[in-house]
């Protein structure tokens, strides 16, 4: 199967052509053959690095992650730990992100609840805690 094209590689794994390109400038989906009339022609293999790297962008992985399970993923011979530490990281910083989120969304609650009965923007505490992080409940 070398016969999809760019626009036929992203429909199927819905990444869009000038992602596609740019994955192939970084070094990340090697550049496909190219037909007579210059179009870049894809097989199974662009199909599936294609999907693993939309998969691990879903999962938040910064680039330079996915680098290095791609590196990891050409030699199956290597032990697992690269790859479950590179996870481990990227859930250590999605935890991170999620009590930081936590955090936001209880100092947004306790700013709206100090608006009960407030009908005119001069007694709006949201205005003015915004204008004043002083009135804030610490850091979020």
């Amino acid at each position: 199967m070398s016969d999809l094209s760019i626009g036929d590689l992203a429909r199927r794994t819905g990444v869009k052509v000038p992602t596609i390109r740019y994955y192939e400038q970084m070094g990340l989906v090697p550049e496909p053959p190219r037909t007579e009339g210059n179009q870049r022609r894809y097989g199974r293999a662009e199909l599936e690095r294609l999907t693993f790297i939309k998969h691990a962008r879903d999962l938040g992985l910064p680039m330079e992650a996915i680098r290095d399970l791609i590196d990891l993923s050409a030699h199956p011979e290597r032990p697992c730990g690269d790859a479950e530490r590179i996870a481990a990281e990227q859930l250590a910083t999605v935890r991170d992100k999620i009590a930081r989120l936590q955090r936001l969304e209880a100092e947004l609650e306790r700013i709206m609840a100090h608006d009960h009965g407030a009908h005119t923007v001069a007694e709006c505490h949201v205005l003015r805690a915004l204008a004043d992080h002083s009135l804030c409940d610490g850091d979020h």
